[in-house]
């Protein structure tokens, strides 16, 4: 969720170390110690889901290490550790920039695109080799359960979420693997043919890059959940479905920059067009509200969607803060300009902004001042009727947020799968970046810590994405049919309403 975001770059000439060349072990702790203290510094989320003791647990074992000399990719993976421990679906970290290309041109990668179905790892390709549906238990010895596990790193969540992260997994599983157990020119697998438990083995030659990106598009899969991982062309639409029954889809929040911007005016226009519609036919007394591909957006669509679902007054967060007005750290800080006055109006121009929201130090903290986060009211369109909203793993941010208003603050009932972006808060509104001196790795994070004006619930844990009142999974049979359960429960249980 975008507030006011300032993206930084800064280019450099070279690296210092070359992509196998091994970093001596000072450098390598100059980075840690940098990494946090930039981190504890900027980052108002360090502590979101951590006590300290735990921090500094996972600080003692990342200094521990680094006691010999070791590669970048190895420094990264540590990293890696770190940002996914600390429970943030915005916090980023990156390889310089040289490392991104490499293997653009060799056989390195699995070759065959895969999926998540009832915690069984399940070909999703059709291929002469190992057939379509066929289940997948170990990789060159490796258990796939192991595997899986070792991924969960390169994906970050909100909180303790892990539903979120096979959505990494499932669209760039060669990608990681190659990452994490380096490149290779022929995989042994291990696995069973679709609906039968007699394990065979089969070794499987390695793809290119290009292979891989072809063959995702490519995928079994794609008629189902192409939204989850290609470009959103249609971001919105509505439909009547029933004599009784319409459908809301919003794919995105990325819907303009600002309430100012003609996209989103242009969104609101939509909105009023449909609600003032079922206003005035009241025979429709269900809408399925579907944002199951929304990864977030920006302010206010969110909020402004929300006004026309709820009959109560709401506001976006109970609280939020951030820990700093001035920027710390700045020879570390990325910049978007690369020119000196320019950077300086840049830098200028964010605290700025931070000063006008977030005015005064109370504490060690800086909280949002309140005509930022005014009282709203519903839509005088507001739906009256029933609302089942669709949810999944891919929800996060503003999407998440929008997510947890509806579940926590209508009648809504709420069906599919746990959001990974959480429901009482998270870390949001304006990333950050910053690049380690020696290895030049970049980490990203929002520095806006936000509890959301959500009550609390029984059903909902500390920590976890929304939690739907109907949990429905796509099963083998579903994913061989591209068949989405989630709809066709949705529908049934309306009518049986």
């Amino acid at each position: 969720m975008t507030q006011f975001k300032i993206v930084f770059f800064l280019i450099f000439p070279f690296l210092l170390f070359s992509q196998n060349e091994k970093i001596p072990a000072e450098k390598l702790k100059q980075d840690l110690t940098t990494f946090r203290e930039i981190r504890e510094k900027a980052n108002s989320g360090v502590y979101k889901y951590r006590t300290k003791k735990q921090i500094d647990s996972i600080y003692n074992w990342a200094f521990s290490q680094l006691k010999n000399p070791r590669e970048v990719m190895d420094f990264y993976k540590i990293i890696l550790k770190i940002t996914d421990f600390e429970g943030s679906v915005h916090n980023t970290t990156t390889l310089p920039d040289a490392y991104k290309n490499r293997y653009a041109s060799e056989k390195v990668f699995f070759p065959l695109p895969v999926k998540l179905i009832e915690n069984k790892m399940i070909v999703n390709f059709k291929n002469d080799e190992i057939p379509l549906g066929s289940q997948i238990y170990s990789i060159n010895g490796t258990a796939i359960n192991k595997i899986v596990r070792s991924f969960y790193k390169y994906y970050t969540t909100d909180g303790y979420n892990i539903s979120g992260k096979v959505i990494g997994i499932n669209a760039v599983f060669a990608r990681y693997y190659e990452m994490e157990y380096g490149p290779k020119e022929t995989f042994l697998v291990e696995y069973s043919l679709p609906n039968q438990t007699e394990k065979r083995s089969k070794i499987i030659n390695s793809i290119s890059n290009d292979e891989r990106k072809e063959r995702f598009k490519n995928r079994h899969s794609f008629p189902s959940d192409s939204l989850f991982y290609s470009k959103i062309k249609e971001k919105y639409s509505f439909k009547i479905f029933s004599k009784n029954t319409a459908l809301l889809t919003v794919h995105t929040f990325a819907i303009g920059d600002n309430a100012e911007d003609k996209e989103h005016i242009a969104y609101k226009k939509y909105l009023d067009s449909c609600f003032q519609m079922l206003s005035l036919h009241p025979e429709i007394k269900n809408l399925i509200v579907d944002v199951r591909n929304n990864g977030g957006g920006s302010d206010p669509n969110d909020l402004v969607t929300f006004s026309y679902l709820t009959q109560k007054t709401y506001r976006e967060n109970k609280s939020a803060y951030i820990n700093f007005q001035k920027i710390p750290f700045l020879p570390y800080f990325v910049y978007e300009e690369t020119e000196t006055e320019k950077k300086l109006e840049e830098k200028n121009d964010f605290e700025a902004e931070l000063k006008e929201e977030y005015p005064i130090l109370k504490g060690k903290i800086y909280p949002q001042n309140a005509k930022f986060n005014r009282v709203l009211q519903p839509d005088k369109n507001t739906f009256k009727g029933q609302v089942y909203l669709l949810i999944s793993p891919r929800v996060a941010s503003a999407g998440s947020l929008f997510a947890s208003l509806v579940a926590g603050k209508t009648n809504a009932i709420v069906i599919g799968e746990e959001t990974m972006g959480g429901y009482y808060g998270h870390n949001g509104h304006t990333p950050i970046e910053y690049e380690l001196p020696n290895t030049k790795i970049k980490t990203q994070f929002s520095i806006v810590n936000l509890e959301q004006d959500v009550p609390k619930k029984s059903s909902q844990i500390f920590g976890r994405g929304v939690i739907p009142d109907y949990k429905i999974s796509q099963t083998f049979d579903d994913f061989m049919q591209n068949r989405d359960a989630q709809m066709e429960y949705t529908l049934k249980l309306i009518e049986r309403k």
